[in-house]
């Protein structure tokens, strides 16, 4: 995989060897969440207003590192795991994007993200409160993460009061079958918000935590959580409350 890195107007981009952006940062904000579609994953934080939630995090896919970094950041006391397929991408996280330094709440792997899934569930390991999915190669393909067993594997891994949330691509030829897949493994539990300019679609799914918060609630807990981390979610609140029951 060839890794490259750009820079324009103050921001700092990782891509696969293409010109598709794979990872933002801007230099003078680090920790903040430069690209629309990852501020949008963090919509799990609305749902659950809950300062020391989550107390564990399961990242797919590292990319620049903005929504560990970030997590990181905000929710100290949060236990992270980031499972990266590439070395490279892990390499250039650290290098130029300000990955925090490996930790006992702040660990990353290099494996499948699958594979992980796999073994976690074998193996009954621990079970997470938020599970963010976002891997893909350099020609957007998720392969294996975008599979009804890798969601299946997922809903095992989730606490009772956990979210997933997955990045997906609107523009992809199956993009209305992996809705599908995620609904059918989390048993309808599922909504998928409207995509972003970037052609991005951000979904969700939980085992029991539920999507039944009021409007008003969610701009509450919008005004809070941008009080406290900058992060403004107005934009996903509306998106929220219009999203339909199902993907």
């Amino acid at each position: 995989m060839d890794i490259l890195i750009s820079e324009e107007k103050g921001v700092r981009q990782l891509h696969f060897g293409s010109d598709w952006v794979q990872g933002a940062m801007r230099i003078a904000r680090p920790y903040a969440l430069e690209l629309e579609y990852t501020r949008e994953m963090m919509a799990g934080l609305l749902l659950n207003p809950d300062p020391n939630w989550p107390r564990t995090a399961l990242f797919i896919g590292l990319g620049v590192g903005a929504l560990p970094k970030f997590l990181h950041r905000h929710r100290p006391n949060c236990k992270i795991t980031v499972v990266e397929i590439s070395h490279a991408v892990v390499a250039a996280a650290q290098m130029h994007f300000k990955l925090p330094p490996f930790a006992p709440n702040f660990q990353v792997e290099v494996g499948c993200g699958a594979d992980y899934m796999v073994t976690a569930v074998a193996n009954n390991s621990r079970k997470f409160d938020l599970i963010m999915v976002d891997g893909f190669d350099g020609k957007a393909k998720v392969g294996p993460l975008n599979s009804t067993a890798f969601y299946l594997n997922c809903k095992a891994q989730l606490t009772g009061q956990g979210y997933l949330v997955a990045n997906l691509l609107s523009n992809q030829k199956d993009s209305q079958q992996s809705k599908q897949r995620l609904l059918d493994a989390f048993d309808g539990n599922a909504i998928a918000l409207a995509p972003c300019a970037s052609g991005n679609v951000i979904a969700l799914a939980h085992i029991g935590a539920g999507f039944n918060v009021d409007q008003a609630d969610l701009q509450t807990n919008c005004n809070i959580l941008k009080e406290e981390t900058g992060l403004n979610l107005s934009n996903t609140v509306a998106k929220l409350i219009g999203a339909s029951p199902k993907v």
